[in-house]
């Protein structure tokens, strides 16, 4: 770190599937460390973790990372400055990278706390979203596949979303009765509204979980994307869906004309059903904040369950 020397170790809260640290040097200055070690995978294993061309497998590694952080810099989105990358093993025991740290709040803290403050920074995240959705591919799945020259596996995403999406409704209902009563409904509404989706032959940059924890805002002002490793070439509705789920009333800003409305209403169902699944898989683990998670997860299962009310 051009010298300075490791004065202290701080463990960032936040990261469920890599550790994020923020190193303190002699001289004051701070940096980020994300580890991909699986000791600091919170998230039980499961069969196809590893195989990158499921869109929707976990974002982990240095390589989704690397290219993740490529594409969105060259699309003029403010990501995390690279200081260092280690995938040798040198200084660590497994894939590392140091970044810029950003000490402010994230766009998820400035919206509670000043929401004039934050219609600049919420204005130019809309830039940047409108950046991403202007560059497009022919194939879909994750950054590091398709600008490797890859495929993924599936036909369209649409398929891809309502397989996911069957997958999360069985394993949420294993763990919650009112899903299993509803099951059957919710997977006839699932398959009524995949059928309902035209095809599509382009696709455009997401990040995927573009909530506003994942947004830090820069000294100057600027939104800073974070926690980019799942970044894909996708139907531009699966990231609004995100959008307005984690943002309610504040999303009007990053509104984009154009949207398929058939998609929107699958992948809300969709999206429904796996934070719902995904954080009772989460917490058949040892992840510390179990409040949270579980608020996530109850919170989620009344929204599916409305979505399908007779």
């Amino acid at each position: 770190m051009g010298g300075r020397r490791l004065e202290a170790v701080e463990r960032v809260a936040g990261g469920s599937k890599k550790g994020v640290y923020r190193l303190v040097m002699d001289d004051a200055t701070t940096a980020i460390a994300y580890l991909w070690d699986d000791a600091e995978n919170y998230w039980p294993g499961a069969e196809g973790d590893d195989d990158l061309t499921d869109p929707f497998s976990p974002g982990l590694g240095l390589d989704l990372f690397e290219a993740a952080h490529t594409r969105l810099d060259a699309l003029g989105v403010r990501v995390p400055a690279i200081r260092l990358l280690d995938r040798d093993g040198n200084h660590g025991p497994a894939d590392l990278v140091i970044v810029e740290d950003l000490p402010g709040e994230t766009l998820e803290q400035l919206l509670a706390l000043d929401p004039l403050t934050a219609a600049p920074v919420m204005a130019r995240l809309g830039e940047a979203l409108a950046a991403m959705r202007r560059h497009r591919a022919p194939t879909y799945g994750k950054v590091a596949v398709v600008d490797g020259g890859g495929t993924s596996r599936g036909t369209s995403c649409e398929e891809v979303v309502l397989a996911r999406a069957l997958r999360d409704l069985a394993e949420a209902a294993a763990r919650d009765p009112r899903i299993d009563a509803a099951r059957d409904r919710l997977e006839e509404r699932l398959l009524d509204l995949a059928a309902a989706v035209r095809p599509r032959a382009e696709y455009v940059v997401v990040h995927g979980e573009l909530g506003p924890d994942h947004v830090r805002v820069d000294a100057c002002g600027n939104p800073v994307v974070i926690d980019i490793e799942g970044t894909m070439y996708f139907d531009v509705e699966w990231e609004h869906v995100f959008l307005r789920i984690r943002l309610h009333d504040a999303y009007r800003p990053l509104t984009a004309d154009g949207l398929d409305q058939d998609r929107l209403a699958l992948y809300l169902l969709a999206q429904r059903l796996s934070l719902t699944a995904g954080p009772l898989r989460l917490l058949d683990g040892d992840f510390p904040d179990r409040a949270f998670m579980a608020g996530i997860a109850e919170c989620n299962l009344k929204q599916a369950l409305y979505l399908v009310r007779s």
